[in-house]
């Protein structure tokens, strides 16, 4: 059974299919009541929705910043953040440059090596974009015929293009999330979908990096962890004082996960186990 939480979601904003809108019921027909927004290095998905909100959903801002450490990549999530605060939106604008960047990369690497070419109406699509990520860019590829789907496309051309790395200081996304009023979550602590877990000595080097750094919590719950790989999660956060948050990580069409699972098994996750929501009510209270 699925619950009706889930604080990491995504929507055609950074790199679902989900038109942000178009999210709001699918929530509803998911009968999830508290969830979060919370694209790539963007809020434009969470502008959009913010007021047209229902009355009956509880409505968390979100963010999940691309980052990196000195160890690996790091996924780190926002919520609640004051989206106008000028080092918060300084570090969205870095984000979009980097992503622009990194498609250029992969434009060049589709030309040379698959010798995939798109016109100028497909160039200004994508460099429109505030988030431009793998699914825009499969996308276009799908309508050539390269490929069938988007997870096709993504899989055959995109993944392991070389020369990827450049993404946001950690340090510094953490310290923006803050100074902008916001909590500071590390995102699948174990590692998302299809990325290769780090061994228990790097994840305790990454642990303790992003720790120092101001980190505030651990996404303990999520769609690809058991129920032991949850309750290590959840006893670190304990021990460290740590947050717990949780979401699926839902992107629609490009990943085969539902709204609200939050557990590898299905497994039906309560509020009371998420202390992140347990700080955000009492803080909207005051």
């Amino acid at each position: 059974m699925n619950s009706d939480i889930d604080l990491h979601i995504h929507t055609a904003a950074s790199d679902g299919t989900d038109q942000p809108l178009e999210l709001i019921e699918r929530i509803k027909n998911a009968h999830i009541h508290i969830f979060s927004i919370t694209d790539h290095d963007t809020i434009q998905g969470v502008m959009q929705v913010k007021d047209q909100i229902p009355k009956d959903l509880t409505f968390i801002k979100g963010i999940e910043f691309s980052t990196i450490t000195p160890i690996r990549q790091a996924h780190i999530l926002g919520y609640d953040y004051d989206e106008n605060n000028a080092l918060f939106q300084a570090i969205i604008k870095e984000g979009n440059i980097l992503r622009k960047n990194k498609m250029l990369q992969r434009l060049d690497y589709l030309k040379d090596i698959h010798h995939i070419i798109f016109n100028n109406y497909e160039l200004n699509y994508l460099y429109s974009l505030n988030s431009v990520a793998k699914p825009h860019l499969a996308s276009l590829i799908v309508k050539k015929g390269y490929a069938s789907t988007i997870s096709e496309a993504i899989e055959k051309y995109i993944n392991g293009i070389p020369g990827e790395t450049e993404r946001i200081d950690a340090k510094a996304a953490i310290e923006a999330i803050k100074e902008s009023g916001g909590i500071a979550i590390w995102a699948h602590p174990l590692g998302g979908e299809n990325v290769k877990r780090l061994s228990e000595e790097d994840f305790m080097k990454q642990f303790h990096y992003l720790l120092n750094a101001g980190i505030q919590g651990l996404e303990v719950y999520y769609s690809r962890y058991d129920d032991n790989e949850q309750k290590y999660l959840s006893d670190l956060a304990l021990k460290y004082h740590l947050l717990i948050s949780g979401g699926s990580d839902y992107h629609g069409q490009t990943k085969n996960i539902e709204l609200g699972t939050l557990n590898k098994n299905h497994h039906f996750i309560d509020t009371e186990n998420l202390s992140l929501l347990k700080l955000l009510k009492k803080r909207n209270k005051n």
